[in-house]
């Protein structure tokens, strides 16, 4: 998995639609392989990127758990030490 792309599942408040986007997107860019697509390539590169946040929206909206939603911001506390632990010098 693309390590730019987050976790969307779950969280409170949900994930936005910029958000959506954006995995989209990034998910688009692993798989062509590149991060701007040529003139002659970048009608079916936004197609693509428009089919996966449709998708991924819908999954979202379909997705059921019995977890309670966990809090973006003690997330990312969570994330900023894991990194501050991996990066230390």
């Amino acid at each position: 998995m693309c390590r730019n792309i987050h976790q969307l599942h779950n969280f409170e408040p949900p994930a936005t639609r910029d958000e959506i986007q954006a995995a989209a997107l990034q998910y688009v860019r692993k798989v062509a392989g590149s991060t701007r697509p040529s003139a002659a390539n970048q009608e079916a590169f936004d197609r693509a990127v428009a089919a996966i946040a449709a998708a991924t929206a819908e999954l979202l909206d379909e997705l059921v758990t019995s977890a309670a939603p966990k809090n973006r911001e003690v997330e990312a506390a969570k994330a900023r030490a894991r990194a501050e632990k991996r990066y230390a010098s």
